[in-house]
């Protein structure tokens, strides 16, 4: 690039990178200084002229650079935003690491109360489309609130290029047939505003319920996110049933460990989140299951000051999705970033035979489960916490009815 009057894009970036990691002037040859002199003291001013607590819009557009660990990390993980914010979202998507968004009751609960003139909207066309399809109430409340999340899920789609998770109401967990009926309800509205199904995942609980109609589902071309997952029985009953994705949650295994064990600093390859993120990655690897590991929920096993911990011991994991403010400080380190989990050697390391010949049975699932005792309790806490947030959003479409 020496010829030419001004460096381009790349070899700015390679100097920014440069400016940070080691002193120029070991890699930069004699007769190329005086090109690069002024992009240098550019480069060092931004370094130590970052302020202590860095915008968001600050740090995203540097990890354009592709040298921070957002950027690393996304080379070998396919990444989504855990965040039902539309702001943020789109802002994200700008750095080209983020392909995916993931809601859930939460999220579509605080869009729908927030007041904001742009949630506002979707939700009065929610209502709109619920009353003119029926004329009684109940059914018109529950219709609004799949509608309200299609209407939030079609947004984010403007931002991003790969999936949308959209979730069922979390009280149809144990209840398989009413639950195939929702979220081919849900898909059917996608459709009609001219969205494929191949760029939504549905989200439902992985309860043996929701797991059967995943399965169902599937047959049909509807891919499925299976959440609220803490165990391998959970994990390995829906790689046998071929679910296109899990999302094992990572910090609130490690909670429960935590609390069980009394033991309140982990070394991250010892968290129990961890641990078994790992050998459910493995065993899908090992006996080649398509299903998709994408980890979700983050603690700092180290505790306060190592928030990104899991993430980083669960680097090479196929997704993960991560809440924005997480996403910001992997944008912030441009420390090196080692892939931890990689296929062909995950696949080695795992020891386990196929669970249940092959497909396990509901008795089976169910016993393990019960002897699950960190499954069995959070998953239980988790579907109440996202039951607790849809009848707060009922309560408030209800009240436009």
């Amino acid at each position: 690039e020496t010829d030419r009057m001004s460096p381009s894009p790349s070899l700015l970036t390679a100097v920014l990178v440069l400016s940070v990691t080691a002193p120029c002037s070991a890699f930069i040859p004699t007769s190329t200084a005086p090109l690069l002199r002024p992009l240098l003291a550019s480069a060092v001013s931004l370094r130590h002229a970052r302020p202590a607590a860095p915008s968001r819009t600050a740090a995203l557009s540097l990890s354009m650079s592709g040298g921070s660990q957002l950027a690393q990390l996304a080379s070998m993980t396919v990444l989504a935003v855990d965040t039902g914010d539309l702001s943020v979202i789109e802002e994200l998507s700008k750095t080209g690491h983020i392909t995916d968004a993931t809601t859930n009751p939460l999220f579509v609960s605080q869009a729908g109360l927030s007041g904001d003139p742009r949630y506002v909207a979707f939700v009065d066309e929610a209502v709109k489309y619920a009353k003119g399809k029926t004329k009684d109430v109940d059914e018109g409340v529950a219709l609004a609130i799949d509608r309200l999340a299609v209407n939030l899920g079609k947004e984010i789609l403007q931002f991003v290029k790969g999936y949308v998770s959209t979730e069922v109401d979390p009280r149809l967990s144990f209840d398989r047939e009413e639950s195939v009926a929702r979220a081919k309800r849900i898909i059917k509205m996608y459709e009609e505003e001219g969205i494929d199904r191949s760029r939504i995942l549905i989200k439902l609980a992985a309860t043996w319920e929701g797991i059967t109609a995943a399965e169902e589902l599937e047959k049909e071309g509807i891919t499925c996110n299976l959440t609220l997952v803490f165990g391998m029985t959970q994990a390995v009953a829906c790689a046998q049933r071929g679910v296109r994705l899990i999302s094992p949650f990572t910090g609130r295994i490690h909670d429960w460990h935590k609390a069980d064990q009394g033991k309140e600093v982990w070394e991250p390859s010892e968290d129990m989140g961890v641990v078994e993120c790992t050998r459910m990655f493995q065993y899908f690897k090992k006996h080649g299951h398509s299903t998709i590991c994408m980890p979700a929920s983050w603690r700092p096993s180290r505790g306060p000051g190592f928030e990104l911990d899991e993430i980083r011991a669960l680097a090479g994991s196929d997704r993960m999705t991560i809440p924005p403010n997480l996403l910001s400080m992997l944008d912030e380190s441009s420390e090196p970033l080692e892939r931890m989990l990689e296929p062909i050697e995950g696949a080695k390391q795992c020891e386990e035979e196929e669970w249940g010949g092959g497909r396990m049975g509901e008795k089976e699932f169910r016993f393990r489960l019960n002897q699950d005792g960190c499954t069995t309790e959070k998953m239980s806490q988790g579907i109440r916490a996202f039951v607790s947030d849809t009848e707060k959003l009922e309560e408030a479409i209800r009240s436009k009815f």
